[in-house]
């Protein structure tokens, strides 16, 4: 009898997808890494220098790569791949590659060099970006009424891969953003390396010996969020 393996659809961007959907498929892994960094820097103000290139997290000093920066008095964000003279070349090479995505991908969000927001929505930018980028996490550094957004990697961020993180992680990004859900839970999901399984009305992520159980309405909104096996991993 011959078995044909399924070949599991990895997360890329595809498309037709809107920003919305680029989101759902890559803020969850984002907020997943902004708190791992909070388990390495607590309530540390990070300390940027351009001249250098880095970060400084008290006595921990991380290379970065500048995405853009939103100025307060023009609720406006610009990208830092439209501003080479301002941070030259070396520093808006991860920029570069969210425009080249926007070209190719038609996507408004990412190739518009300027845009008309809010505080808050420069950080859902920032979030997507880094996940997209695969950098380990973002940060907003104050200078002067203009917040400039910084990526960067480091092995300094130890991962917390329990089960109860990827719950909890799931849950607060698709109560807190305007995303799909089962588009989110299913990319978090795959993101982590983690087993997948849908069904018609929930979808198991599975994690070692554990399960999370995520149940979703028709119109794919979550109902329930459970872990069956070991929670305390």
């Amino acid at each position: 009898m011959l078995i044909l393996k399924v070949i599991e659809k990895p997360v890329t961007i595809e498309e037709d997808d809107s920003f919305k959907v680029i989101l759902s498929k890559y803020g969850a892994l984002a907020l997943d890494r902004q708190e791992n960094l909070s388990e390495l820097i607590g309530e540390t103000v990070g300390q940027l220098d351009i001249e250098k290139g880095t970060i400084t997290f008290d006595e921990i000093v991380i290379p970065v790569q500048i995405l853009g920066f939103f100025s307060q008095d023009l609720n406006q964000w610009s990208w830092a791949w439209d501003c080479e003279e301002i941070f030259g070349e070396n520093l808006i090479k991860s920029s570069k590659q969210i425009k080249t995505i926007g070209d190719e991908f038609d996507i408004i969000e990412f190739k518009s060099p300027v845009l008309q927001t809010d505080f808050n929505a420069c950080h859902t930018l920032a979030m997507t970006a880094s996940s997209i980028l695969n950098m380990d996490a973002y940060y907003a550094v104050s200078e002067d009424g203009i917040e400039i957004f910084v990526a960067f990697k480091s092995d300094l961020i130890k991962e917390n891969n329990s089960v109860k993180k990827f719950r909890d992680t799931f849950y607060t990004f698709q109560k807190n953003f305007k995303i799909y859900p089962r588009i989110a839970f299913e990319s978090y999901t795959k993101l982590k390396g983690y087993g997948f399984k849908p069904h018609d009305d929930f979808d198991l992520a599975k994690i070692g010996e554990s399960r999370v159980m995520a149940g979703f309405t028709e119109r794919g909104n979550v109902t329930r969020i459970l872990i069956f096996g070991d929670d305390e991993r």
